[in-house]
């Protein structure tokens, strides 16, 4: 068998591997920043903080001077892999199909990390500094909505803390007629939402006359949020974190995108063919402010 042979279902794999990327694509990635980068680490973004200008009080007074402040953050790659083995070539012909559960795997495989990647960025620390070499803390303070909003206690999701998130972002100077916030909720909080007044009963939040439901029953958007659900929104010994932030507020570096190769293994007994997968990405959040916490309980 020339060697050469499993050069076309290599280009097919990739082909229908790239082609399922682009229509579906991961949760998170497309509302995020992102950008490609080479080496160990890289400066994902150079921040200028905010100028006030001075009164005069005197004529011909001397002129001071204001310095603007200034920050730098990082971010790091990690490298993942997904080696797949199939027994037959007769087998691998199936993946001509993009439908075939191995070609499906790989591609949830992928969204899978891409979207894990953001998800445990939303409130890590972040690093920061000229060289990176200081740790920044999500600012839990400032920017959490905390789990008893809109109850006597803890409590799930309900549209009060939605609207506390929102104006979080708006007194952090977000302009969110600029960028739409985005919310990751789980299924959990889909339900929550759900058993609201003001979600089931059109005369709230509705926009042009559209109610909040789509036609599926599924809640696309609220207050001018988008809602992604996703089972991957992070948690912690009490609580379920639902981030709320805007594109500007959070990156993805690409060191390689995901690529793929079909290669025999001859070290293997039978000699298998591998569908190998690898990609190098990270996710950092960039500016406080822009990511917001929200406390739910489940």
């Amino acid at each position: 068998m020339s060697v050469n042979i499993p050069t076309h279902f290599v280009e097919q794999y990739k082909g229908n591997l790239a082609h399922l990327l682009q229509i579906q694509g991961g949760k998170f990635r497309p509302y995020v920043t992102e950008a490609a980068y080479l080496g160990e680490a890289a400066a994902a973004v150079d921040q200028f903080g905010a100028v006030e200008m001075q009164e005069i009080t005197g004529r011909f007074q001397s002129m001071g001077r204001v310095d603007i402040a200034t920050d730098r953050v990082w971010i790091y790659p990690v490298d993942y892999s997904l080696p797949q083995m199939i027994n037959t070539f007769d087998k691998l012909r199936l993946l001509l199909d993009p439908t075939d559960k191995l070609t499906q795997a790989a591609l949830k495989g992928v969204q899978r990390k891409q979207d894990t990647v953001i998800a445990d960025a939303f409130f890590a620390d972040a690093k920061t500094g000229k060289s990176g070499g200081t740790t920044t803390a999500f600012d839990t303070t400032n920017h959490r909505v905390d789990a008893a909003i809109g109850a006597g206690a803890d409590t799930g999701f309900n549209i009060d803390k939605l609207l506390a998130g929102i104006e979080m972002l708006e007194n952090n100077n977000v302009d969110i007629e600029m960028e739409q916030p985005i919310l990751a909720i789980t299924p959990k909080q889909h339900g929550d939402l759900l058993r609201q007044t003001q979600v089931i009963n059109t005369d709230y939040f509705s926009k042009a006359g559209a109610p909040i439901l789509a036609s599926d029953g599924r809640i696309k958007e609220i207050a001018g949020v988008k809602i992604i659900v996703s089972k991957l929104v992070p948690s912690n010994a009490s609580y379920r974190l639902l981030p709320m932030w805007v594109p500007s507020g959070m990156h993805m570096g690409v060191w390689s995108d995901f690529s793929s190769t079909v290669s025999q293994r001859n070290d293997i007994e039978g000699e298998p063919y591998q569908l190998y997968v690898k990609m190098s990405v990270g996710a950092t959040r960039l500016e406080a402010g822009r990511v917001i916490q929200i406390e739910c309980t489940e």
